[in-house]
C-alpha cells in the first residue's frame, strides 16, 4: 500500500531553516523529520512511498540519492513549485490507481499512532476519506465529530480553546480523485468540505503523541525530546 507524503510547500512559517532546504529536510536529531515520517510508517510494514516535491526539490532528490534506506521504495515526483494540495495530490493519480487506498500525509508532522488500527478503521467505515483527529495547541482548524465518528464540519485554522483538530495521516480511496479538480484547489478546503457534505470523510481519533513542526520554537521542542531519548513517535 502506498504511502503519500506531501513535501512541495514553502515552510513559510520556519523561514530560518527553509530559506535553503524544504521543510520537510529540516532535521531532528541526525534525520530529516521526512525520514522520521517514513520511519513511522515502515515500522508497520509500509514501505513504498511516494513523495509529492514542490519548493527545493533537488535537496530531497540528492538526499535520497546518497542514502540508501533497505526495503523502501521511492517514488520521486515533482508536483510544481507553488502548487497547492489538492493540485499536488491530482497531479500523482496516475501513481496511485492500482490499489483502492493509501496513505497520505504532510511533510511535517510526527505521531505515535497505530497505522494497522487507522486502516482497520478507514475499511470498517468505508467512506472515501479517514483523517485522524487529535488535540493539540488551539491554533489549527477544528473538527465537529458525531458519534459515528463521521466528520460533520471541518473549519481550517480557526483560533480554538479546545477540540479535535486535523491531524493529518490521513486514507484515502482512491475515488478521492473524483473530487479534485485541476483548478487551484487546496486539499483541506474544497476537497474536504465537500467530502463532509456528502457524508464521506470519517476521523480516526488519535489520543497519543502528535507535533507538527510548524514554527522554530516546534523544532527545537521535537530536538528536545530527540535528544532526552524520549522518543515518543
Amino acid at each position: 500500500m502506498k504511502v503519500v507524503i506531501l513535501c512541495g510547500g514553502l515552510g513559510s512559517r520556519l523561514s530560518e531553516e527553509t530559506k535553503i532546504k524544504p521543510k520537510p529536510m529540516v532535521k531532528i536529531g541526525k534525520y530529516p523529520i521526512l525520514v522520521h515520517i517514513m520511519k513511522i510508517y515502515s515500522r508497520f510494514g509500509f514501505n513504498d512511498f511516494v513523495l509529492a516535491l514542490g519548493y527545493k526539490k533537488e535537496v530531497i532528490i540528492d538526499y535520497f540519492k546518497n542514502n540508501q534506506f533497505n526495503n523502501w521504495k521511492i517514488t520521486l515526483v515533482d508536483t510544481g513549485k507553488n502548487t497547492l494540495t489538492g493540485n499536488r495530490l491530482l497531479n500523482l493519480k496516475n501513481f496511485l490507481t492500482d490499489e483502492e487506498n493509501f496513505f497520505l500525509t504532510y511533510g511535517d508532522g510526527l505521531s505515535n499512532i497505530n497505522l494497522k488500527k487507522l486502516l482497520a478503521f478507514h475499511k470498517q467505515k468505508n467512506k472515501v476519506a479517514t483523517l485522524t483527529a487529535v488535540r493539540p495547541p488551539a491554533r489549527f482548524g477544528e473538527l465537529k465529530i458525531n458519534k459515528n465518528n463521521t466528520v460533520r464540519k471541518f473549519q481550517e485554522k480557526n483560533q480554538i480553546n479546545e477540540g479535535w483538530i486535523n491531524g493529518g495521516f490521513f486514507v484515502f480511496n482512491k475515488k478521492i480523485f473524483t473530487y479534485l479538480s485541476k483548478k487551484k484547489s487546496m486539499l483541506e478546503r474544497e476537497p474536504i468540505n465537500k467530502l463532509t457534505k456528502n457524508n464521506q470523510l470519517s476521523a480516526f481519533k488519535h489520543f497519543g503523541f502528535w507535533q507538527c513542526m510548524d514554527t522554530l520554537r516546534d523544532k527545537e521542542l521535537l530536538n528536545k525530546i530527540w535528544k532526552l531519548k524520549k522518543n515518543k513517535w
